[in-house]
This record gives structure tokens, sequence and C-alpha cells, in this order.
């Protein structure tokens, strides 16, 4: 690749960070709230790095210049001729094509990154939900053993995904029955009149997401990606303490509600 088209995709990319870590919340589409200040680091050094490449490249073209517009004096074109002529000729054969010249197709590159400025991609949603499984992993054995605090009061009381569905599997004391709940997430259908409400579930960013899902029964089920905030009661669903049990919610209403501005847990 050519430098100059490296140093405009360096530029882009800085460009394309910093718009995405300045401009409101767009960035916890792609990485937890506590890394903004990396993201902006990282973009600012990025497109340092390659407006410094822009206008090395520049001075360098000026350069070239100036020595091509020096073959103009006879004595250098003499001088030039000269070499030339003994120069051998199989190392000229050898050397035909001008290596400075890159591929013209080398500028595509510069598509994907300038597209950001366009179109910024939505954060992690169904295709990813839909191929987890809805198992939960067994918690540490102190807290199965000691037993899972009492839960605070609310009706109903709002908790997350993840909370939910380790109770819902692995509290032996069933805790959660006859208590009313609300979890919010994203639709995605199931089976047999089932579907699931989803919630991803991020360490640093995207790459890593982990999905979290309860199977919903007793209503219809809206349209897939649809955020929603669900009320309803435990649903036993399967031995409790065991990996044969899944999160599940008999659920009393739905409410269609805007997407957070944090989609993930």
């Amino acid at each position: 690749m050519k430098r100059d088209v490296q140093s405009i995709v360096l530029v882009l990319i800085g460009a394309a960070l910093l718009r995405i870590s300045l401009d409101g919340e767009t960035y916890l589409r792609y990485v937890k709230e506590s890394l903004r200040p990396a993201l902006i680091a990282s973009g600012a050094i990025v497109l340092a790095l390659g407006a410094v490449g822009v206008v090395r490249d520049g001075i360098l073209r000026k350069h070239e210049r100036a020595a091509t517009a020096g073959h103009g004096d006879p004595e250098a074109h003499d001088h030039d001729a000269h070499d030339h002529d003994a120069h051998d000729d199989t190392g000229h054969d050898a050397h035909g094509h001008d290596h400075s010249k890159g591929p013209h197709v080398a500028w595509l590159l510069c598509l994907p990154v300038a597209a950001l400025f366009l179109i910024a991609p939505p954060a992690l949603g169904s295709y990813t939900a839909e191929r987890a499984e809805a198992t939960v992993a067994k918690p540490a054995a102190k807290t199965v053993d000691a037993g899972f605090p009492e839960l605070p009061p609310g009706d109903p009381l709002d908790m997350t995904l993840g909370d939910y569905g380790v109770r819902a599997v692995w509290d032996t004391a069933e805790t959660l029955k006859d208590r009313n709940v609300r979890l919010t997430g994203f639709a995605t259908q199931g089976e047999n009149g089932s579907w699931y409400v989803n919630r991803l579930v991020i360490s640093c960013c995207a790459a890593d997401a982990v999905a979290r899902k309860v199977e919903i029964h007793g209503v219809p089920a809206p349209p897939t990606d649809t955020w929603v905030a669900v009320t309803g009661t435990w649903l036993k669903n399967g031995e409790t303490g065991s990996e044969n049990a899944t999160p599940a919610l008999t659920a009393t209403g739905v409410e269609t509600i805007p997407t957070p501005k944090e989609p993930y847990e």
C-alpha cells in the first residue's frame, strides 16, 4: 500500500474513533462507559500519527518534484544519460516497474472507515442472543451453600436478567416464588408460543458479549429486537439447583420501551 493511503486511513480511523467516543452515548454500543477516556486517547493518537504521515508524504513529494525539475539542466541531463547507459540491462529489466505506485484498489480500504461517519453500527442484538443458550452457570459454592440473600422490597421488583436467572435456576429456597418482578431487555422468538427477553453483558467491549435470556410465557411475543419491560412471576422450568433448569417467567404484562442509552447489562 502507498504511504499516502496508509496515512489517510489512519486519519479516518482516528477521526471515526473520536466521533464515536465524543458523540453522546454512541460509544456505549461498543465498549463499557469506563473505557471512554481510553477510546478518546486512542483516537487522538491514531489521528495524530496519520496527520504526521500526510505532512511527511507531502514534503517528500515536494522534494521529488524539485529533483525531477532539476533534469532540465543540460549537465544534469548528460550525467543522467551517462548513468543510464552504464546501467546493466539485466538490472533494468528486473526493475522495470515503479514500486512507489500501489494498486488503486488500496483506496477501497478507506470506505469502511468513512462509512462510520455516515452510519454508526447499532449495538449487538437478536443475532447474537438467538445463538446463545439459555443455561445459567452455577454461582460460587459459598453462595449456594450459604443461601441467597433476601430479596429487597418492591412490587414489581426490578431485577437484572443476570440476577433473576441465577436465582431462578440455582436458588433451592425458591425465594422468587410469588414475587412480582420486572425484567427489561429486547425480544427474540422462541418455540411453542414462548419468546425470550434478552440482555447482553460485556466485560470490556462488544467483542466479549455474553447473552442473558429468560423464557417468557403467558403473553404474545412482540417483534424481534423490540425493547420491553416484562412484568410477571417466576415459572419453575426444570429442577431447581441443577443444570437442567432454565430461567422462565409467567408474564402478566409487557410494556414497549425506548432503547436504553446503555444497551448492555
